[in-house]
């Protein structure tokens, strides 16, 4: 990757940050390393991720900058699951209406 000194500046300012999110600083030490010339797969293990997270860091980048790097989809995230008594907690903590 070539990059200039000014870009390579604002994602050392970034990975170097410690008020962003730790993906959005993740993802700039990716591509300053690819920056440096550091193979892909030394990259990885370096950062302690699969190879095709390097690859994902770098075409953000290269598609939109640093705004694309801090950019999140929105619906990400576990989903919610419930557990075998769930519903028999549910069950017994609602409440009887009174009888008249």
């Amino acid at each position: 990757m070539n990059l200039s000194s000014e870009q390579i500046d604002e994602l050392r300012e970034l990975a170097g940050s410690r008020h962003a999110p730790a993906d959005v600083v993740l993802r700039a030490r990716l591509v300053l390393w690819a920056a440096e010339g550091r193979r892909r797969k030394d990259i990885a293990e370096l950062a302690g991720v699969a190879p095709n997270t390097v690859d994902r860091a770098k075409v953000r980048y290269l598609a939109g900058g640093i705004a694309q790097l801090a950019s999140r989809k929105p619906g990400r995230g576990r989903a919610l699951s419930r557990c075998r008594g769930y519903r028999r907690l549910t069950v017994r903590q609602t409440p009887i209406p009174p009888t008249t």
